[in-house]
């Protein structure tokens, strides 16, 4: 009996010690699919702008957006950060590879590799927004007012986990980041916990191999009331002394049953 309230503490203990700690070091941004932007959220395609336009600048009106929707810039790198310096992971190609932190307050690195509008024959919706050299470049973008989440569709991927888009603040710290999974093209989005206002700028770059290039399609944004938060709320875990006085409650059912087995045998042996 003992050893059974013994065992029933303990693995309640634990488990409200690792609910509590999953929510303790949850991350400041979370996962998101395309369709947690609603209809008013920010849409670039890429073909508002002519083929081979350079560092391109979307203010509002030239991708519809509405009222306090930002100003999108393009560049290479942000400021306080370089290309093709080691160290490099594993297969990444070094011009696709992004070193350093950004500075705050956060910026485009004018002096960086450029990014182009292209034409790209492996994605479906070309044209594309790509880095400097071509296909195998980093791409940051600058947002002029903060958001709450980002996505666009990246690829053609040809190796899963090779390239990421990161989320900055304005300070130039590091919000968190998401990877890609599987290959050809795939959305990669993502969103502030608490769908908030915090989400300056975003980069697209290699953190692994990727051996035919990579591209940027259909930036999708929203500010805060334009992205649903997904639930990640964890699974209700009982507390330590539900679970105690559940165990307790049936050991004692068991032990009360045994008795009564007990008594009835004792009463058939004696007639």
């Amino acid at each position: 009996m003992k050893s059974i309230s013994a065992l029933g503490v303990a693995s309640a203990v634990s488990m409200s010690f690792l609910a509590s700690q999953s929510v303790a070091n949850a991350a400041s941004i979370i996962r998101i699919n395309e369709d947690a932007f609603t209809p008013d959220a920010g849409l670039i395609t890429f073909s508002e702008l002519p083929l081979d336009t350079v560092n391109p600048t979307y203010t509002p009106n030239l991708y519809g957006g509405g009222l306090n929707a930002p100003t999108v810039t393009f560049s290479g790198v942000f400021q306080g950060q370089t290309v093709g310096l080691p160290l490099f992971p594993p297969g990444a190609n070094p011009s696709g590879v992004v070193n350093g932190t950004p500075t705050a307050s956060l910026a485009l690195n004018s002096s960086s590799p450029v990014t182009r509008i292209t034409s790209d024959a492996d994605n479906p919706t070309s044209p594309v927004l790509s880095g400097t050299p071509a296909f195998n470049g980093p791409v940051s973008v600058l947002f002029d007012i903060d958001i709450a989440g980002v996505g666009l569709d990246g690829g053609f991927f040809d190796a899963p986990l090779g390239t990421a888009i990161t989320a900055f603040g304005r300070d130039g710290s590091l919000l968190g980041s998401v990877t890609n999974t599987g290959l050809g093209i795939e959305f990669l989005g993502l969103v502030t916990d608490d769908g908030q206002d915090r989400i300056a700028g975003l980069q697209f770059s290699l953190v692994g191999a990727e051996p035919a290039g990579f591209g940027i399609d259909n930036l999708r944004f929203g500010r805060a009331g334009q992205v649903t938060v997904p639930d990640t709320t964890p699974e209700s875990v009982p507390e330590p002394m539900t679970m105690l006085g559940s165990l307790t409650v049936g050991a004692f059912a068991l032990a009360f049953g045994r008795k009564k087995n007990q008594q009835k045998n004792l009463l058939a042996a004696k007639v």
